[in-house]
């Protein structure tokens, strides 16, 4: 389990939305409460999120964006050449690194080990820490209420912070709509 932050995926009708807490630390140490840990894509097209080292984050960012270049921004195209090039890199292969990348139309977790997961509702994913707290709260929340979707990934993600020690409640979102 990476011990580093908490990203949220949510994909409903028409939207996507990214959400990911602000927490950087090191060891048991909080460096900072404020980090941007999540980004647009291939001109604000695709959403990203990381879980992992922040100078990994910025090259597999940047190697992912060159990809959907390459593949004209097709999402699923893009993460199975994306997991290819991962997995073959022999420096990458070995980070404790993990994605999530969606769209309206798909939602992906990537891993260094070349895994492309797609999960089985095809709506709700999340990686770090903190993970399996907001994945949680997002299927209940999902299922038993009326939030719209960026306060569903907001208040998840809220939660996931308040039992995570390694995620706080300095939550940033993007989103996308068709």
């Amino acid at each position: 389990m990476l011990e580093a932050t908490t990203i949220l995926g949510y994909r409903g009708e028409g939207i996507a939305i990214i959400g990911g807490d602000g927490q950087v630390t090191f060891g048991n140490t909080v460096l900072k409460n404020n980090a941007t840990k999540i980004r647009t894509l291939y001109g604000g097209r695709v959403l990203g999120g990381f879980a992992g080292s922040t100078a990994d984050a910025f090259n597999l960012f940047d190697m992912f964006e060159t990809i959907l270049e390459r593949k004209k921004g097709d999402l699923l195209k893009g993460v199975i050449e994306f997991s290819k090039e991962w997995r073959k890199d022999r420096y990458l292969r070995r980070l404790e690194a993990m994605m999530i990348v969606l769209n309206t139309r798909h939602i992906f977790i990537l891993s260094g080990n070349g895994d492309v997961v797609e999960p089985e509702d095809g709506r709700i994913a999340a990686i770090g820490s903190g993970g399996n707290f907001a994945l949680s709260a997002a299927r209940a929340l999902h299922r038993h209420s009326d939030l719209a979707p960026a306060e569903l990934v907001r208040e998840s993600l809220r939660i996931a912070g308040e039992l995570c020690i390694y995620t706080n409640t300095n939550i940033k979102l993007l989103t996308l709509e068709d």
